[in-house]
């Protein structure tokens, strides 16, 4: 038998609580300090900061990505639907997709398309052919591997203006080495600006220069993640170096070299600084006859020199579509790769 005196000086413990009460309520309730009250509105404050803590931190995203891309997006879209100059702002006329028909009717547009592509495919192709061989000369052990992917990293840290200024004196008619290379093994020198063909060499060079090393330090990344007990089953089959980077290598880096060819193809078609600072005085004009005007070059040109807002929002969202064409066969292709995988 126990007294009362002794059953109030040992409260019941969690063994001797009522059944079906979970253990420690009894303690909870009667504890000391901490009202009933405190403990509901701490447990409602965790549920809450449980919750909403991952989109608070998320947030800072999701407001620049909308203030500084998805409502310049919008608006351009809704000025390339209107009769929009820069010197009037204020005054908006409605003109349904009247700009689209004129960039569909227009030699300059179909012009500035051309050119894009072609200056795209020149300076791709050898560039990624270019990058996936020095990777995979960086991919065997070299003295220094380390200061070679910094070299080759080095184009791709220098401005586009210091890049194209270098590349504009290498290409001078007058004095421009590559003009006194050309004489030196009896070539005549060739006007670089005012050439078709030439100018569009010139500007793709600036554009490998530049992205050739970052695109082999992707393969470079790739190569390294590829099993190498697989090249050990082609050394053991008899496969030299040649037959195992084209029987093992390129296949295991079909992924990535098509991705570089869809961002290097993203990249050509937003080429603007380039063009822009190679031609000089009519640098936006793309030269005297249009003959390297880009895409980027031609929506400059048409809305902050001539000042028709209208139409250049109707150029940027031409090449915004183009893109999207663009990542449509990347998708396609992808699929493909992945079913025959």
């Amino acid at each position: 038998m126990t007294s009362p005196k002794q059953a109030l000086a040992h409260p019941a413990s969690s063994a001797d609580a009522a059944p079906g009460t979970p253990p420690g309520a009894a303690r909870g309730a009667h504890g000391r300090g901490t009202p009933a009250g405190a403990d509901s509105w701490r447990s409602r404050l965790y549920r809450w900061d449980m919750k909403a803590s991952p989109y608070a931190f998320v947030s800072p995203f999701f407001v620049l990505f909308g203030a500084f891309t998805l409502v310049p997006l919008l608006y351009t879209a809704w000025y390339s639907l209107h009769d929009v100059q820069l010197s009037s702002l204020d005054h908006q006329t409605w003109a349904g997709l009247d700009n689209y028909k004129n960039l569909w009717s227009s030699d300059f547009f179909w012009n500035a398309l051309k050119n894009t592509l072609t200056i795209g495919v020149i300076s791709t192709v050898p560039q990624l052919l270019a990058a996936l061989g020095l990777a995979h000369l960086l991919n065997y052990r070299l003295r220094g591997s380390t200061v070679w992917r910094v070299v080759m990293l080095t184009p791709y840290a220098t401005s586009v203006a210091a890049a194209t200024l270098v590349f504009t004196l290498l290409y001078s008619w007058d004095g421009g080495m590559v003009n006194w290379i050309l004489h030196f093994f009896g070539v005549n020198p060739v006007n670089w600006r005012e050439s078709d063909w030439g100018s569009q060499f010139a500007v793709s060079s600036i554009v490998i220069w530049r992205w050739t090393g970052y695109n082999a330090l992707i393969y470079l990344a790739a190569m390294q993640a590829i099993p190498a007990d697989l090249y050990e089953s082609a050394a053991i089959d008899g496969a030299n170096r040649w037959q195992q980077f084209r029987h093992v290598t390129i296949p295991q880096l079909r992924p990535t070299i098509l991705f570089t060819i869809v961002v290097s193809t993203i990249g050509a078609t937003q080429l603007f600084g380039e063009v822009l600072l190679f031609g000089g005085v009519s640098g936006s004009k793309g030269g005297s006859s249009h003959q390297y005007q880009t895409l980027g070059l031609y929506m400059y040109d048409q809305g902050w020199i001539i000042g028709n807002l209208g139409k250049a929002s109707a150029i940027a969202w031409s090449m915004f579509l183009i893109l999207l064409i663009v990542a449509a066969v990347n998708l396609l292709l992808t699929r493909r790769l992945r079913k025959s995988q």
